[in-house]
């Protein structure tokens, strides 16, 4: 392992998962923890109440995050997604496909899924946090 990838972790005879890793072993580099995004833009404004549209904007508020420490969309090891709808996350998971690739091709994290009754700012219906491992600055 050079200084700059990271490894999906996948044990033996275990089923190959679907949009996310089950581990990644991170290479060396500085730790960042990102707060729960949601789908405002960067003036804390929503522009819609639907949920794909916010799951669009909280994944770009994720990666301006990431860009701002010096990172890139792979150097992203781990998400947890808390969301308000489970049917409208499952009636757009092909819509929510398609922003992914969109945005971060075929880099899949490690990743949860959480459905819970609300979330602090409303109108949101999706809340991401994430934490990276981004290159020390003289491995990148």
């Amino acid at each position: 392992m050079n200084g700059t990838e990271h490894h999906i972790i996948l044990p033996k005879d275990w089923a190959l998962p679907v949009g996310y890793s089950n581990g990644i072993l991170a290479a060396h580099g500085r730790t960042l923890f990102m707060a729960g995004q949601v789908g405002w833009d960067a003036k804390q404004v929503f522009h819609s109440a639907d949920l794909v549209p916010q799951f669009e904007q909280a994944l770009k508020n994720i990666l301006a995050i990431v860009k701002a420490s010096g990172g890139k969309p792979e150097d992203i090891l781990r998400m947890t997604c808390f969301c308000t709808d489970k049917s409208a996350y499952l009636k757009a998971r092909r819509d929510l496909g398609g922003i992914w690739k969109q945005l971060f091709g075929r880099h899949f994290p490690a990743m949860s899924m959480i459905f819970v009754a609300d979330l602090l700012d409303s109108p949101a219906k999706i809340e991401i946090e994430a934490t990276a491992v981004i290159p020390d600055v003289e491995e990148a």
